[in-house]
Order: C-alpha cells, then sequence, then structure tokens
C-alpha cells in the first residue's frame, strides 16, 4: 500500500470517528449545562475542538489497534466529561439523561450523514476520486456514529448505559452496581479483545444484533 493510499485510508476512517467522539462528548457537556452544572464549561468541553476531548488510549491507541487486528467493529471512548453532582438540580435523573445525551447525539449525527449524503453526492462526478471519498466518509460517519451510541449503551459502568442504569435503579440496587465501577474499565477490555484472545465476541454479537434495526430507522428517518 502506497503512502497515497495510507493517507487516503485515514482520511476517511479518522475524520468521521474524530466528529462522532466530539459530538458525543460535547452533548454531554451540553446537556450537562442546561441542567445547572458548569463544570464541563468551564473545563472547556463544550469545544468542538477534538484535542479537548481527546483520550489518546480510548480515541487513538484502541480503535488503531481494532483496525490493526482487523476487528469487526471500531469502539472507543474520549476524556469522562466532568460532572458536577451537587450542581445538578435533580442528581439522580439528570445523571441519567447526560449520559443518554451522547447516544442520542450520534444517533442524530448519523441522520444527518444520511442527509448529507443524500444531498451532497450530486456535486461530485460519478466514479470520481473525491465521489469515493466523500462516499466512504458518509458511509464511514454512519457507522461509526450507530456503533458508538451502541457500544455506549452496554450497561455496564462507566460507559452511558451503565449510568443510565443506574439512575433507574431502586437506591439499594444502585449502591451495590455502583460498586463494580471501579473494575468496569477492565471488564470492557476484556469484553472487547475476546474474538482476539478466546475467540468469543459479546461486544459484536450485542452491536450487530441493535445496528440493523438503528440504522433503518434512521435512513427512515433521513428520507
Amino acid at each position: 500500500m502506497s503512502i497515497m493510499d495510507i493517507l487516503y485510508t485515514i482520511s476517511t476512517w479518522a475524520l468521521p470517528w474524530v466528529l462522532a467522539v466530539v459530538i458525543h462528548e460535547v452533548a454531554h457537556a451540553y446537556v450537562a449545562y442546561l441542567l445547572g452544572d458548569r463544570a464541563a464549561k468551564e473545563d472547556g468541553r463544550l469545544s468542538l475542538n477534538p484535542l479537548a476531548h481527546m483520550d489518546w488510549v480510548g480515541t487513538v491507541l484502541l480503535p488503531s489497534s481494532l483496525l490493526f487486528l482487523s476487528a469487526p467493529f471500531l469502539v472507543g471512548w474520549a476524556k469522562p466529561v466532568p460532572i458536577n453532582y451537587g450542581s445538578l438540580r435533580h442528581p439522580n435523573r439528570d445523571m441519567g439523561i447526560i449520559a443518554l445525551a451522547g447516544p442520542v447525539a450520534n444517533i442524530l449525527l448519523a441522520i444527518l450523514f444520511l442527509m448529507i449524503g443524500k444531498t451532497g453526492i450530486s456535486f461530485f462526478e460519478p466514479a470520481s476520486n473525491m465521489y469515493y471519498w466523500f462516499e466512504a466518509n458518509i458511509n464511514n460517519g454512519v457507522i461509526f456514529s450507530l456503533i458508538l451510541a451502541i457500544f455506549n449503551l452496554i450497561p455496564i459502568l462507566p460507559l452511558d448505559g451503565g449510568r443510565v442504569l443506574l439512575s433507574l435503579l431502586p437506591v439499594e440496587l444502585a449502591v451495590k452496581y455502583q460498586r463494580f465501577e471501579p473494575y468496569g474499565m477492565i471488564i470492557l477490555l476484556l469484553l472487547i479483545f475476546m474474538p482476539q484472545l478466546w475467540g468469543i465476541n459479546i461486544v459484536g454479537w450485542f452491536i450487530t444484533t441493535l445496528f440493523p434495526y438503528l440504522y433503518n430507522l434512521v435512513n427512515f428517518v433521513a428520507s
């Protein structure tokens, strides 16, 4: 593969991936701000600058490793958005809403990608390099946005799905469930690399099960 081929591949993967991650994090920060917490705003997390959100392991190293290993899915995360629990008007409920904002933003972004793709593709000469570059970015933008939404809905702390579940549980169960949070990242990494280690793909099963339904939904809305 030539240098130009490598740069082309990076441009069609990195751009939509970074956009999906940034929009996800800004959504958390913005909803937290609307609900009375200024911590994320004061930390600069309302910015669209990728460097404000980048976690070198979750945003760069992990997805690059999965791409290198030809994994059937690409997942990752950014720096956690700082939340001042005491600033929220209804802390338990609001934490669930803030957590849900990220996946919802990714779903809306996937709809936007599809709408731009349906109208924008006509501006490029068919079968030209720019035509295929634009098409690849749109397709990857939709795929990455939906996968990021689904992955974050896995009910394991500290993922968004875990936060949503925590906000819905009765107090006694929530306290017990939260005790697993310090081990959450270890559990996630084991689940992500299980296909390469033991040939078991739980995360892939979760994503591929929900992806067609979610894709059909956003495609319907975008149409």
